[in-house]
């Protein structure tokens, strides 16, 4: 008993050692360039990545896609089971902290040279615990909570990016069927200016060489829309795979039906901090690596353990006891870390390095967020630019076509002139859908680069 006071002593007189950083909380908070977004939107208005991904895609076939995805898709599946193993490590560490006893009942029977069967039996009861004068449980369980965020947060990211990827696969297939439709008007133009094309040459009133012309183009135009075809059934594959299921042909909308809100906003740079979850599994990535060197100098100090064992035994008629254990034990602990000072400073210089790499990779993360954010605006914005532009040029075509038709009625050009404008405007009119197309789909990754979908 007096040599345990002269051991719990020898602890206490340690403790004002202790003042490196084992018991401080991290709390420091991440320098953040002011410019780090670029050219960055500040409005009233609600910045994009708040916004709950329903208000954001209001198409009520994406929206059930997107449900389908939130339930069925295998990575996100697997996020959340590392998710739950996480919290399980935290809830062990937790435990730590409280006293174990282990019950280990055992019995015998004996005879000698014939005599009668003796029989015996031992009921120990085995306690212990370790006290945490030093932090290292303390620290442990910080870092499992960090790891626990870490798990979080990457469950976040797979959420996003599969909102965003089922968003750009539909948008996706929303293009091509409009480039599609596009295609086969054209093509019905085409054969029925071939059709034509030869009837003024048996007329005696067009060329060989443009009816072969015309007839190479038709053929041209009926190859694009068997490329589309496949396209088509390729993103209907994609889609299925990000919803786990067999290959099928998705029910969807029109790309000319999509609205969008105008009151969009990208927010300012502490928002967009907040919100996107590389960055936060970042920090804490930083957090944990603080709590390992926190951890790392605590080994240090002794880890004390309390222990000992009671229980009853026929054979001794009596309760049994041993005080000893515990004695030895806890010289045991205090006495370790004197031999392993070595491994100790091993770990802890481990420890050091990868808490300076934790920062760094914490400012690289801010470098490539701040890259995506101005990379998807960048986009977004241009297509907005260049969809008013697109327009002018699309009625100018058309003004075209009327009017070499009207040319062609007074003999002043030929039927080639009137196809060739014709083929303008539907080169116009599909670079218009992919301009949407790119529209929104820098929009989708905006959302996704200012951690939308939360």
């Amino acid at each position: 008993y007096h040599a345990m006071k002269k051991i719990l002593l020898f602890s206490m007189m340690a403790l004002p050692l202790t003042g490196c950083g084992i018991y401080k909380k991290y709390d420091r908070q991440p320098d953040v360039p002011a410019d780090l977004f670029g050219a960055v939107q500040v409005a009233d208005t609600a910045s994009l990545g708040n916004l709950p991904w329903q208000q954001l895609f209001t198409d009520p076939e994406l929206q059930s896609l997107i449900e389908e995805g939130l339930s069925r898709n295998t990575d996100l599946q697997t996020a959340q089971l590392r998710v739950e193993q996480a919290e399980a490590t935290l809830t062990a560490s937790k435990l730590a902290f409280l006293p174990s006893f282990a019950l280990a009942p055992q019995g015998n029977v004996s005879s000698f040279d014939g005599g009668k069967a003796v029989q015996s039996y031992t009921l120990p009861v085995a306690a212990s615990w370790q006290v945490d004068l030093f932090g290292g449980l303390l620290n442990a369980k910080r870092q499992a909570k960090e790891s626990y965020l870490i798990s979080e947060a990457y469950r976040q990211a797979v959420r996003t990016r599969l909102i965003a990827s089922i968003a750009n696969t539909y948008y996706t297939l929303l293009m091509l069927d409009t480039q599609y439709r596009i295609s086969q008007e054209t093509s019905r133009k085409w054969e029925e200016g071939v059709r034509t094309a030869k009837a003024l040459k048996q007329a005696g009133m067009y060329t060989e060489a443009g009816v072969a012309q015309m007839e190479a183009t038709y053929y041209n135009i009926q190859t694009s829309l068997e490329d589309l075809k496949e396209q088509i059934n390729q993103t209907q594959n994609s889609m299925a795979l990000l919803l786990a299921v067999t290959p099928r042909d998705f029910k969807r909308g029109t790309l000319e039906a999509q609205q969008f809100s105008a009151d969009l906003s990208v927010g300012v740079p502490i928002q967009l901090l907040a919100n996107r979850p590389d960055v936060r599994s970042a920090e804490h990535a930083i957090a944990q690596a603080y709590y390992g060197v926190a951890q790392a100098r605590s080994a240090f100090y002794p880890s004390i353990t309390l222990s000992g064992t009671a229980g009853w035994t026929n054979s001794a008629g009596a309760m049994i006891l041993n005080p000893g254990k515990l004695i030895a034990s806890a010289v045991g602990s205090l006495t370790q870390p004197l031999f392993n000072k070595g491994l100790n400073s091993a770990r802890l210089k481990i420890a050091k390095a990868q808490q300076e790499e934790a920062q760094l990779q914490f400012n690289q993360t801010l470098l490539s967020a701040g890259s995506e954010v101005n990379n998807a605006l960048t986009r977004y914005q241009t297509a907005q630019r260049k969809a008013a532009l697109y327009d002018h040029q699309i009625s100018s075509l058309e003004t075209a076509v009327k009017s070499t038709r009207l040319l062609m009625q007074h003999g002043n050009t030929n039927y080639l002139e009137v196809l060739t404008a014709q083929q303008s405007l539907l080169t116009a009119q599909l670079t218009q859908t992919a301009n949407r197309f790119s529209e929104i789909q820098g929009l989708i990754n905006l959302y996704q680069a200012l951690g939308g979908g939360r």
